[in-house]
């Protein structure tokens, strides 16, 4: 599959931290291998966070970012672009930060708040002018961080291939281990995908959970048969035996689960993404609140991408539907889209996250991991609707 195929999501997010004028965005030029950020002398040239996906030779598909200073003091726009960045590193599988003498505590800070999320992280210095002694810099670097530095010059693209080599070795190592549909599909398995096309289907293409489990079951050379719910016993009917799993969007999990064939199993593409993307255990033990809720509950609904709900939106219109049904008509639903997510989330009894396949598993996680340490339950959109239709422990994961 050609690297530029790969969307954000499944690639590696290496991110470039340092202070202002550190060579950030010097060195992102150097590994892209053209300009993608502008490179000034003048301290707080990288006002907003840019990235670039590309294919860095034995690593694979990457999406290099370049961030904000994390000494930005301007009076006006400075704490923006902070958070700017603290919100990159909750994306980030891999971080490079710049480092110099200078700045060596809120580097050492940096590097800590690294290890406490466990981002692999690669100390860069990048040679400048009035640089003489590299070796006693080095040593200074090295007792501050703990680590040795790889030194670059970036300006002139010296030992960046060296940098390459480092990257490759510090890859966290169950990244890319992640399989979409896991242990449930094998080679030669017949696998039916249930794919309403409604309002909230987009005209003339699949959405991506879809596209990546089909991609996903022609690479483990299975058989997938697509069809929509209205046509799924017709297919059923057409079949010479049952097929080994039905993957249906969750919303139709009430038409399809009466139809399954009791030997077949039956999973959604949101709750196989959750597994993908999260801790689908931590998933189903979050739906589980749902009994906990009353009308004087809050419920939190996190959407990974921003788009104009339609009548038929799953996460702004029918989940609501179902838990004001089963909860009450009072209960306070609010809602967040993007990268837009509370810090504070105690006000919450429940958070329902959708299958987040804009959104790479590091940031899923740590959103997860958000709510653990607030001790807020946190489910996702096809967990829900599973639970809801009294079909949790009937589906698969």
């Amino acid at each position: 599959m050609n690297y530029q195929s790969t969307s954000s999501s499944n690639r590696l997010h290496i991110a470039i931290f340092g202070c202002r004028n550190s060579g950030k965005s010097t060195l992102m030029n150097a590994i892209i291998g053209q300009e993608v950020s502008v490179v000034s002398d003048v301290a707080g040239t990288t006002t907003d966070v840019v990235s670039k996906a590309m294919e860095l030779q034995g690593v694979g598909p990457t999406l290099i970012i370049d961030t904000p200073g994390f000494d930005d003091d301007d009076w006006m726009l400075g704490e923006k672009r902070r958070l700017q960045t603290s919100k990159a590193l909750e994306k980030s599988d891999m971080a490079l930060l710049m480092c110099s003498t200078s700045n060596l505590e809120i580097e050492s800070e940096w590097a800590n708040r690294f290890n406490d999320k466990n981002i692999p992280f690669i100390p860069i210095v990048n040679v400048k002018p009035g640089i003489s002694d590299i070796g006693g810099y080095v040593k200074t670097i090295i007792n501050a961080i703990g680590k040795i530095p790889v030194v670059v010059n970036a300006s002139k693209l010296e030992n960046i291939e060296q940098l390459r080599l480092a990257i490759l070795e510090a890859i966290p190592q169950d990244f890319d281990r992640h399989s979409i549909t896991g242990s449930l599909v094998s080679e030669n398995d017949t696998v039916i995908l249930v794919m309403p096309q409604d309002a909230q289907a987009p005209k003339g293409r699949l959405i991506m959970p879809q596209v990546q489990t089909l991609r996903e079951l022609m690479d483990k050379k299975a058989i997938a048969l697509c069809c929509t719910p209205e046509s799924l016993q017709q297919t059923l009917d057409l079949m010479t035996d049952p097929p080994k799993l039905i993957i249906t969007d969750s919303q139709v999990f009430g038409l399809v689960y009466p139809l399954t064939p009791k030997e077949s199993m039956l999973t959604s593409f949101s709750v196989l993404m959750a597994g993908y993307k999260g801790d689908i255990r931590k998933f189903i033990e979050g739906a589980s609140a749902i009994d906990r809720l009353t009308e004087s509950s809050r419920v939190l609904i996190a959407e990974a991408c921003a788009h104009a709900p339609a009548s038929e939106d799953i996460g702004r219109v029918k989940i609501p539907i179902l838990l004001r049904k089963r909860v009450g008509q009072n209960l306070s639903i609010d809602f967040v889209s993007g990268s837009d997510f509370p810090m504070d989330l105690t006000i919450y009894d429940l958070i329902i996250h959708c299958g987040a396949c804009m959104f790479n598993r590091k940031y899923v996680i740590n959103r997860l991991d958000q709510a653990v340490m607030q001790r807020v339950p946190m489910t996702n959109y096809g967990v829900v609707i599973a639970y809801l239709n009294g079909i949790i422990d009937k589906i698969v994961y």
